[in-house]
């Protein structure tokens, strides 16, 4: 776990993140796995999860048509999305900045996910262009996927966040037995707790492409208004889908636009202006 960059530092002190909602809009009903994150943090029913698969219902479909500017941008609500593949050749060549990610960058998952089918990891490359293929895979601008990624883990797949005494609330490849260990794991920090699917395999620990994969699975079911449930615990304002920098304050805080998620937001916002990833000293983070 490196230990560079104040974004792991904020990642430490997270409670309360988002349970497992991606790309159906049957784990988002007011019940089971949902209803058990909105009550605080608590892991999630594996039965309600059963039920959740089974009724599941999907996104809209893929298409082989990608952006053409050169720069991957959001794409609205209910836009058809770009495939693996499309999104793979549309990639451009980047160098690397973390030698250390080498083996999870070229890494793809085992299997698609058993909830999410459309989470695949199915992607190698460099950070950066992992990055690239999964802000095109899942119409989210490719910077403001390189500036949240920088906040979560200063883009080390190696990072690790949420520390916590409960061995339980980690997975079991990162428990410690003793002291603390960490909840969120990734580039995304996605956290074990409420999001079991996306470690089946260790595929969001393995793989670089994986992780992201599912983290903004998760950002694009909020953008499309699926999350429903929001409207029903503490939040800041009402929630509707479209608001593409109220779903990344989701991811962090598990709430609509309160002062957590806003402040949260800020900081992505401020690393975006900054073009940190740019910074000569970020390759040192």
């Amino acid at each position: 776990m490196t230990t560079n960059g104040p974004a792991i530092d904020a990642a430490r002190r997270r409670r309360g993140r988002t349970a497992a909602a991606g790309i159906v809009l049957a784990l988002i009903a007011s019940a089971g796995a949902w209803q058990a994150f909105a009550a605080g943090p608590t892991r999630i029913d594996a039965a309600a999860v059963a039920t959740a698969r089974a009724t599941r219902v999907t996104l809209a479909p893929s298409t082989t048509t990608v952006p053409t500017t050169g720069h991957f941008a959001t794409l609205p609500p209910g836009s058809a999305l770009p495939s693996d593949a499309a999104c793979a050749a549309a990639v451009r060549a980047t160098p690397e900045l973390r030698a250390d990610n080498a083996t999870a960058n070229a890494t793809r998952g085992a299997d698609p996910n058993d909830t999410y089918p459309r989470v695949t990891g199915a992607f190698t490359g460099t950070t950066d262009e992992i990055l690239q293929w999964v802000a095109c895979k899942w119409g989210i601008d490719e910077d403001i996927v390189r500036a949240q990624i920088a906040k979560e883990s200063s883009w080390h797949q190696s990072a690790g966040g949420d520390l916590t005494t409960d061995q339980t609330l980690c997975h079991p490849a990162k428990r410690t037995g003793i002291g603390s260990c960490p909840e969120s794991i990734g580039l995304g920090q996605v956290r074990f707790q409420y999001h079991g699917s996306a470690f089946e395999d260790e595929n969001a620990i393995r793989s670089s492409a994986y992780n992201v994969d599912y983290t903004y699975a998760i950002w694009r079911s909020c953008y499309e208004g699926e999350l429903t449930w929001l409207n029903t615990v503490e939040r800041g304002a009402t929630y509707t889908g479209g608001d593409a920098w109220g779903c990344l304050g989701v991811w962090f805080s598990g709430r609509w636009r309160t002062a957590s998620a806003n402040g949260y937001i800020a900081a992505v916002q401020q690393y975006l202006a900054d073009r940190i990833w740019e910074r000569p000293d970020f390759a040192n983070w």
